[in-house]
């Protein structure tokens, strides 16, 4: 027996006397839950049973660092760092070989690793894969800027722009990607999520020192090139970053707050009940920005924005009109420069036209001099949102006879939730169940929503996007009393100010009662949403059947956020019926009250 083979055999006997596969550390390294790796990469073990046996990839481990065959970039030591680090520290080993890590050490010294930040891009309001919004980990260094760190993501493998969004969900939820991991300058993320995807940005400082920071690091190159399944509603992008934060402090569980879905939100929220958020800051969306440049600049200047971008007033022409005072001119280039850098982002124009225009305009706006510094309101932090799972319970009248109401949503927002901290006009809930109780016909089931997604875009000057929304389940607002299974979609526009927004939007349906019945309808639709205390939503729907017959559905709700996490609504109902030849209408009146957790 060589002295490697005896010293790696001492060093097994001295982790089976210790039981060092059995401990946290060891099974966060792998990724190991209730026995099996979450990992799926074969290139992540060295036991070929490693996903689902501890102690021989502990075992396993030991013997490729300490019979090393390569020693530069690919020895085992240089792949598995924080493996290395662990095992060398809980087993006091001095003789493991030399190898010479270059790329890691180049990466090492790049990011200069000093503290870390959960970073939260809101919710983007056109697209369905992103409007759970996202979370990802920037690596802080020792420089002041942090555009100059760099971030740690998790991704699927996916460009849900390039395939069916109906596959496209289906694959995501029943775990069709690959999910991977990767490393990116934190300007290159800036660009994609705030500028290109009109997200704001939210960046919460993490109370991590440099020592649990490194050890985060470590494990991230480990992780480097390896996969695992994605699944959009457990194994996503923030429990993944969940991982990363135990990693780097393995007293936290983090991952235990989360039995079935594990919403990005939510994962901001547990974060802050760990005491680990020590800072927020904000960095408004290229949307946002623009948005408020709108607000500054007169209705009668706001075309020249659009007109300077596409080149159709000439730059030395617009400064020498003098009806334009100096201020709105700054103003006006300004929003120029912005939406010229937006519409690049969007691929409506060639790089070297990008570069042309961005030349002529911020050239023009330094001849200006200096000027009012933009000032954007800090709108309410994601943090103090209400939680995802909402249960209600609610009592009122029907038809003259009192009824009660019973009800259970796994997530997570609906438009007549409370949207402090939300993105404004977007609903996403799914599973959601609501059961209704009287004396004559006991319990009964009113609606249960297997997924209802609404996208209410308001309309600017500068961003004209369609409004639209979809829903699938069970529900009461057919002809019928008695709960039928329904679908539909509908597409309109949407308008507003700081005080309210409206909707119109034409939305074609069906229903399976005893046969299938379809049938197209027209909302309108007004949400007063101006104080962060109360909301009112009210709407209003013209149905017409292929039967030929039409039906009236009016729906309104005055909402009072009574905390972070109850709300208490006021609701009135109105459905036309039509049963047995009889034409009727059904009224109902009820106080609800909801509680999110």
């Amino acid at each position: 027996m060589s002295l490697l083979q005896a010293s790696s055999l001492e060093y097994q006997k001295k982790a089976v006397k210790l039981h060092l596969w059995e401990s946290r550390y060891w099974n966060l390294l792998l990724h190991m839950v209730d026995g099996e790796s979450e990992i799926d990469d074969p290139n992540f073990f060295f036991a070929k049973d490693g996903k689902t046996n501890a102690k021989n990839e502990l075992n396993a481990t030991l013997d490729a660092l300490l019979h090393e065959t390569r020693f530069d970039d690919n020895a085992s030591a240089c792949k598995f760092p924080a493996r290395t680090y662990w095992l060398a520290h809980e087993l006091n080993i001095t003789d493991l070989p030399e190898v010479h890590c270059t790329k890691y050490n180049k990466i090492l010294k790049r990011l200069a690793p000093k503290s870390a930040t959960l970073v939260f891009p809101s919710a983007h309001i056109n697209s369905p894969a992103s409007m759970f919004g996202h979370t990802f980990i920037r690596i802080n260094s020792r420089y002041k800027s942090k555009l100059l760190a760099y971030a740690i993501n998790y991704a699927a493998d996916a460009d849900p722009t390039k395939e069916n969004g109906t596959i496209f969900a289906i694959k995501g939820l029943f775990g069709g990607y690959y999910g991977n991991y990767s490393l990116l300058p934190y300007s290159e993320k800036l660009k994609e999520y705030r500028d290109s995807e009109q997200r704001d940005i939210w960046e919460y400082d993490l109370d991590l020192n440099k020592a649990e920071t490194l050890s985060m690091v470590r494990h991230i190159w480990e992780l480097n090139g390896t996969h695992s399944r994605y699944y959009f509603l457990t194994e996503n992008c923030s429990y993944n970053m969940l991982w990363l934060i135990e990693i780097a402090r393995p007293s936290l569980y983090l991952r235990e707050h989360f039995h079935f879905e594990v919403i990005p939100l939510e994962t901001i929220h547990v974060v802050k009940e760990e005491n680990i958020i020590i800072a927020e800051s904000y960095r408004p969306s290229k949307r946002t920005t623009l948005l408020k440049y709108e607000e500054l600049i007169e209705s009668q200047n706001i075309h020249y924005v659009k007109e300077l971008v596409n080149s159709d007033v000439d730059v030395e022409k617009f400064l020498e009109d003098t009806t334009i005072t100096m201020q709105q001119e700054q103003y006006i280039l300004e929003a120029s420069i912005e939406y010229l850098e937006y519409s690049y982002s969007k691929t409506k124009m060639s790089k070297e036209q990008y570069l042309k225009i961005f030349h002529t305009l911020t050239k023009s706006r330094a001849i200006l001099g200096k000027g009012n510094i933009l000032k954007i309101e800090t709108p309410n932090n994601p943090i103090i949102s209400h939680r995802a799972i909402r249960t209600s319970i609610g009592a009122g009248v029907r038809d003259g006879k009192g009824i009660g109401f019973l009800g259970l949503r796994p997530a997570y927002h609906d438009l007549e939730d409370s949207d402090v901290g939300f993105l404004r006009g977007t609903q996403i809930e799914f599973l959601t169940i609501l059961l209704s109780y009287n004396k004559e016909t006991s319990i009964e089931l009113e609606k249960a929503t297997l997924l209802s997604i609404a996208s209410i875009t308001q309309r600017s000057e500068f961003f004209s996007g369609l409004s639209w929304r979809m829903h699938t389940g069970w529900d009461k607002n057919s002809f019928q009393e008695k709960s039928n299974f329904t679908g539909s979609v509908g597409v309109g526009f949407g308008i507003g100010n700081k005080f309210a927004y409206i909707y119109a939007l034409v939305e074609p349906f069906f229903y399976i009662t005893d046969t299938l019945t379809g049938g197209a309808g027209a909302t309108l639709g007004l949400v007063i949403d101006k104080y962060k205390f109360m909301s009112t939503n009210i709407e209003a729907t013209q149905r017409l059947y292929d039967t030929g017959r039409t039906q009236s559905l009016v729906h309104l709700t005055q909402s009072f956020r009574l905390s972070q996490n109850f709300q208490m609504k006021l609701q009135y109902t109105y459905k036309d019926r039509y049963s047995d030849s009889v034409e009727a209408n059904e009224q109902t009146y009820r106080a609800v009250l909801n509680y999110y957790y």
